[in-house]
């Protein structure tokens, strides 16, 4: 009887300091996760980090490139189907007719999502129309 006993004792005391080690090493996870992010903010603060490099971790889980992306691409696909070409040329036509204001207010927002890089120059590409 003093053996089973010895026996259960010796299972549960393994158990508890599993979930001891396995408690230390999951905080020494967090502890290590918060000192990582306080030097990135560190570097980001002295501007040793790329403001758009940032962003791009911050919208890491977003959907609004993806569904920009689809937008830009539908134009694009439509053309190919016959009964559509029109449709899309007239829509591109009426796009132009758009305030200036209007159709630079949309591309920023476009570039301003797929990343800045590069805006310039298909700003002065547009200006060469």
């Amino acid at each position: 009887m003093m053996n089973i006993f010895s026996a259960v004792a010796g299972i549960a005391g393994n158990w508890v300091d599993g979930k001891v080690q396995e408690t230390k090493a999951k905080a020494e996870v967090k502890v290590e996760k918060a000192k990582a992010d306080a030097a990135v903010q560190k570097k980001i603060a002295t501007g040793k980090i790329d403001w758009e490099a940032n962003m791009a971790d911050a919208t890491k889980g977003s959907w609004k490139d993806e569904f920009a992306l689809v937008v830009l691409m539908l134009p694009a696909i439509l053309v190919f189907i016959p009964s559509l070409t029109q449709q899309v040329r007239e829509g591109f036509a009426v796009l132009d007719t758009l305030p200036q204001w209007y159709q630079y207010l949309l591309f920023l927002a476009v570039s301003s999502s797929f990343g800045i890089k590069g805006a310039d120059k298909l700003m002065s590409m547009r200006g060469k129309k």
